[in-house]
């Protein structure tokens, strides 16, 4: 059986129909934007700051012959604790969520041979990774369960037939960075990621490595998500068909974004990690579906600014940038300096997310508890990269990210995504700019290309934000990006970043000629 899009997206708006009464603001007008809605868990939610904060751990190759390292990963299906005293199913890399760090080395190739274990497909995408098309996680470029299976995707006849093991080549040609990589199947990215399958890929290089930056055990990755839980401590996620084998989407109350009313860093619920009062190196990732994070630290220091960026999505930035607050949409990275020789020993300091009230207004504390001596600093020229002019633009492109109504769903300039269809063919080695347009909070990403803010919601913008993958876009905001499209010839895809806008079409192809 094989359905199109415009027959996924009926079912799925039939279904939605049926199943839900459409929430005040929604009945009667169909064009009205939903918004992001708070899923509540069933069980009392754990108390903060209880449970130590897990250290991902790093994967180790089974084989570095030659000019690759070689990795083995296997997505399955396995219980795991995360709310103290109850059990979850999680859908793991390895059986673990997050799934292990992958640590590579700019210019070595990376080779993951996936294994897929669970009863659906998944696809596997390295996020603001420089990769060949067939390798980069095309939505339609499935690894196949064990048992079988009858593809009910949309038709795309230039789909690959994949087995059930499949060789992810990551040439790693491109600068230092916060990575991370993720399941990017068609149309189930959203409930699949909700399980568990994400995990982080520090990429790392001499220019990075000489800085006298963090290092060793002062170098912290934190990824943050929300999840909401049963009553018999499964994960709670609103499907229309939880199988993910059939139907696609969300039931109505949630075709805006799913947020969850626990707060996970590292897979643990509101975690404390014991420092010592010296500089952190902090890379943190918001890997939610659709929670849009403004951190901040509890108190603040006295004597200066809450955090230090040293870097963005594509790595390193030019020079260091002093933030209060850190807003962060999903998809985004932030590598930050957190000094802790500004607390007195004994001081508890909580992250913040003040985009949120209640349990999700914190993320977890920083629990300073021993002194130490600094051995590191922050350098006042971190990186040099070739900055982008608008006259090196050949083309100016202009998508518009909006919403239709129940009965088209979230589009890119009217049009909900086709895999046969071409939105743009940019040339290899040329640069373009991007004019881009949202109705709503929308993070949006590009996949291969990353790119430099020329403007953002109508003011120029300094490149303190560095090379992005992914942007921040909200109601009613025009930005134009500079993108750079460098490395590999071939399909790739740009859409939005919340989860739930993607899998109900908020997407485009371009290909790179």
């Amino acid at each position: 059986m094989r359905l199109s899009r415009r027959n996924l997206l009926k079912g799925w708006a039939s279904l939605a129909a049926t199943r839900i009464v459409l929430p005040v603001g929604l009945t009667g007008c169909s064009s009205a934007r939903p918004l992001a809605a708070l899923l509540r868990s069933e069980v009392p939610l754990p108390p903060e700051f209880q449970v130590e904060l897990p250290i991902l751990p790093v994967l180790k190759a089974h084989s570095n012959a030659g000019d690759a390292d070689r990795y083995e990963l296997s997505a399955k299906e396995t219980k795991i604790e995360i709310l103290p005293g109850l059990k979850t199913t999680i859908w793991g890399y390895d059986g673990r969520f997050p799934g292990p760090t992958i640590e590579a080395w700019s210019g070595r190739k990376t080779v993951v041979t996936l294994h897929n274990e669970l009863p659906v497909p998944i696809v596997n995408h390295l996020h603001g990774g420089r990769t060949p098309c067939d390798s980069d996680g095309y939505p339609t470029d499935i690894v196949h369960p064990k048992e079988n299976w009858t593809p009910v995707h949309m038709h795309d006849p230039r789909a690959k037939t994949a087995a059930v093991v499949r060789d992810y080549v990551y040439p790693n040609q491109q600068r230092a960075a916060t990575l991370w990589y993720h399941d990017h199947r068609m149309d189930f990215t959203g409930p699949q990621m909700w399980r568990g399958l994400a995990g982080m890929y520090i990429l790392r290089d001499d220019e990075d490595d000489r800085l006298p930056l963090p290092k060793g055990d002062k170098d912290v990755s934190l990824m943050i998500c929300d999840r909401s839980f049963g009553k018999d401590g499964s994960f709670l996620y609103p499907s229309l068909d939880p199988s993910l084998r059939q139907v696609p989407g969300v039931s109505h109350s949630y075709m805006g974004g799913v947020l969850g009313d626990v707060i996970l860093v590292n897979g643990a619920p509101w975690p404390r990690f014991e420092v010592a009062t010296t500089a952190y190196r902090v890379r943190i990732l918001n890997a939610c579906n659709a929670r849009h994070l403004e951190l901040s630290l509890d108190p603040a220091p006295k004597d200066g600014p809450a955090f230090v960026q040293i870097g963005s999505d594509g790595g390193l930035l030019a020079s260091p940038v002093q933030h209060k607050t850190l807003p962060i949409a999903p998809a985004e990275r932030f590598d930050l300096i957190l000094d802790f020789s500004r607390y007195p020993l004994g001081s508890k300091v909580v992250l913040r997310n003040k985009e949120s009230d209640g349990p999700a207004g914190a993320v977890m504390r920083f629990d300073v508890a021993r002194q130490e001596k600094s051995e590191s600093n922050i350098p006042k020229r971190l990186a040099q990269f070739n900055r982008l002019d608008r006259r090196d633009a050949v083309i100016t492109r202009f998508f518009d990210f909006s919403y239709e109504g129940m009965k088209r769903g979230w589009l890119i300039n009217g049009r909900p995504f086709d895999p046969a269809r071409m939105d743009a063919q940019p040339k290899l080695g040329s640069t373009e700019i991007w004019r881009l347009r949202s109705d709503m909070h929308h993070p949006l990403h590009i996949h291969l290309a990353h790119f430099q803010v020329l403007t953002h919601a109508g003011h120029p913008r300094s490149y303190d934000s560095g090379w992005k993958d992914t942007i921040d876009m909200v109601a009613g905001e025009t930005a134009e990006v500079l993108v750079r499209f460098e490395g590999y010839r071939g399909r790739y895809v740009f859409h939005c970043h919340n989860l739930e806008h993607e899998d109900m079409a908020m997407m485009g192809n371009f290909e790179v000629v």
